[in-house]
C-alpha cells in the first residue's frame, strides 16, 4: 500500500485479515483537513479491494484525539466556494467508511468531536478508551453535523436524547455512552488496542460473505418497512446458502475442523 501524509496503515495483523488504519495527525488532534479527507477516500478504495480483508479497525495515533472534527485552523477565511469543495470531499469519505463491505470498528482512544464523532458512528461498532468523550458541538459555532450527526446519532440512540446532545452540543462521557447503547464497551487506553484487535479477530474468523451479507442485510434493511427489510435478508441469505463456503462449512463442522473460508 501507498504511504501516506495523514493516515497510516498498520499491517501487522493481515495474516489474520485484520487491518489497522490511524489517522495521524497528532500535532493537529487528528482533525480531519482536506487531505485527510482525500487520502481517507483513496486509502479505503484500496483496501475495500484486499482479497485478504475481513475487519478494518480505524482509530487515531497517540491518546488523547482521535478524531477533533474539521480542522477550523485551515478553514479560517476559507470561501463558501472552497467550503463546499472541501466538505464535498469529506461527504465522499463518510460514505466510503459507512458503505465499506466488511465491518468496521472504531476504537476511540480520545475525543471524538463533531466530524470525529460522526466518523465513530459511520462505524459499524466502537469501543472507547475511558477518558473518551465524544460530541457534536457544531451548535456551538453556528453550523449543524454534516457527515451524518443528525441522522445517525437518533438512529442508535433515543431520538429526544439525539436531539438533546445536538441542541446543547454537551459532550458524552464514555460510560454515558456504553449506558445508552451507542458503544460497544470501554478499556483502559493502555488495553484498547490489544482487545479491538481481539474483538475484531473473532469476527474476521467468519465467512467473509457471510460477514458482508450480514452488514448488507442491517444496513439496507433498517431503512425500509420489516416486509421490504425481511426480502433483502432472504436474497442475502441465498446469496451465501448458494456458496461454496456454505459447503465448506457445512464439511467444516461435521469433519471437526477450522473452515477454510475461499470467499466464494
Amino acid at each position: 500500500m501507498d504511504q501516506w501524509e495523514t493516515l497510516k496503515l498498520d499491517e501487522s495483523y493481515a495474516h489474520e485479515n485484520v487491518y489497522i488504519l490511524k489517522l495521524n495527525r497528532p500535532e493537529a488532534m487528528n482533525a480531519l483537513n482536506t487531505k485527510m479527507g482525500e487520502e481517507l477516500i483513496e486509502c479505503l478504495g484500496k483496501l475495500k479491494k484486499m482479497p485478504d480483508l475481513r475487519v478494518l479497525i480505524l482509530t487515531g495515533t497517540g491518546s488523547k484525539s482521535f478524531c477533533v472534527g474539521g480542522d477550523l485552523k485551515e478553514r479560517k477565511g476559507m470561501t463558501k466556494e472552497k467550503w463546499k469543495l472541501q466538505h464535498d470531499i469529506f461527504e465522499d469519505a463518510y460514505k466510503e467508511i459507512r458503505e465499506f463491505p466488511f465491518p468496521v470498528i472504531a476504537l476511540v482512544n480520545g475525543y471524538a468531536l463533531g466530524g470525529g464523532m460522526e466518523m465513530v458512528l459511520s462505524c459499524d461498532m466502537n469501543y472507547l478508551a475511558n477518558h473518551v468523550k465524544l460530541g457534536l458541538p457544531e451548535v456551538k459555532i453556528g453550523i449543524i453535523p454534516g457527515a451524518g450527526g443528525t441522522q445517525l446519532l437518533p438512529r442508535k440512540i433515543p431520538q429526544a436524547i439525539a436531539k438533546e446532545y445536538l441542541f446543547s452540543g454537551k459532550q458524552i462521557e464514555a460510560e454515558k455512552a456504553v449506558s445508552l447503547g451507542l458503544s460497544n464497551g470501554i478499556y483502559p487506553v493502555e488495553q484498547l488496542l490489544e482487545e479491538g484487535i481481539n474483538r475484531a479477530k473473532e469476527i474476521a474468523k467468519n465467512a467473509p460473505l457471510s460477514l458482508q451479507a450480514i452488514k448488507q442485510s442491517v444496513d439496507r434493511g433498517l431503512q425500509t418497512d420489516l416486509y421490504s427489510a425481511l426480502a433483502i435478508e432472504l436474497d442475502q441469505y441465498y446469496k451465501c446458502a448458494n456458496s461454496a463456503d456454505r459447503q465448506e462449512g457445512v464439511d467444516a463442522f461435521n469433519e471437526k475442523r477450522q473452515p477454510a473460508w475461499s470467499g466464494i
